[in-house]
Order: C-alpha cells, then structure tokens, then sequence
C-alpha cells in the first residue's frame, strides 16, 4: 500500500473539462490500482475489448513524475499516448497529463477522484483540455464513460 502527494491543485473552470462519474461494486483500492497495471489496463483502457486495435506496448512508472506510455495501432496509424503522473494517493486521488503525440499541442490533465461506498466505490473523472480542444469534449466523455464501462466489467 502506498500513499503519495503532490499538491498540483483542482481542475481550472476556465479550461473545458469532460466529466464522467462512475459507480464499481469494488473497493477503491482496486479500481484505483487498475490504473497503474499494464495488464489491466491492456483489458479496459485500450486494446480489442475496446475498440478495433492492436496493443503495441504499455509501459508504467506509477511514481510522482513518473510517466506512462501506451501504444497501439489504430486504423493503420501507431498512436502514442503519454503522460506523466502528477498526484498518486491511494485509493482516493489519481491525477496525471495525456497527451496523444501524434495530435500534436499540449499535454490535457486528467483528475480522478475515488470515493469509497459501503458496497463498493465511486469514481470522478475530469479531462481538463486547452481551450483549443473544446470541441472535444463530448468525444472524450463518451470515451471515458466507454472505458469505465469496460473497467466495471473487468473488475
């Protein structure tokens, strides 16, 4: 078990944020520990469980500063998703950046809050983006709600 902090704040309201709320009928230590398995999330973050692609690596560093590479092949073009982890505090607080390198700009913040229930737990996901990416957001919920929806299953 490991706590870790970084002070890095809450979501800015002046940027667009895509928000997804989600209930698991598990403790929170496994919904936030599937965050930082690659297997795991080799089962309902990326991969043919979820949409029609091929899993080239996932890579993990789960420490503050520590980054996170995911790449796969999609509709014939490799996709590299990076990020580095800002805030680990398990089980309740995971924050890190993500950025698709090949979609070019500045690297978006995710911030995801776990709250435990007495018969499982609930989970907040806020993507806060550049203004530029506003368009985005309803894309980015519906995916996150896609892939939240696949993690339930798999926990």
């Amino acid at each position: 078990m490991f706590i870790i902090t970084f002070n890095i704040g809450m979501a800015s309201s002046s940027n667009p944020q895509a928000r997804v709320v989600r209930y698991f009928k598990v403790p929170a230590e496994r919904v936030f520990d599937a965050w930082l398995s690659p297997e795991q999330i080799g089962q309902w973050m990326f991969g043919p469980n979820i949409r029609d692609e091929e899993i080239i690596s996932l890579k993990i560093q789960p420490r503050i500063g520590g980054a996170f590479a995911f790449v796969v092949h999609r509709d014939g073009k490799q996709l590299d998703h990076v990020g580095e982890y800002l805030e680990l505090q398990r089980p309740h607080r995971l924050a890190f950046t993500w950025k698709v390198i090949q979609g070019g700009g500045e690297p978006s913040r995710v911030f995801i809050d776990i709250v435990p229930k007495p018969d499982g737990c609930e989970l907040t996901l806020v993507h806060e983006m550049a203004p530029e990416w506003a368009d985005f957001v309803k894309r980015s919920e519906e995916g996150w709600t896609k892939m939240l929806g696949a993690l339930a299953k798999v926990l």
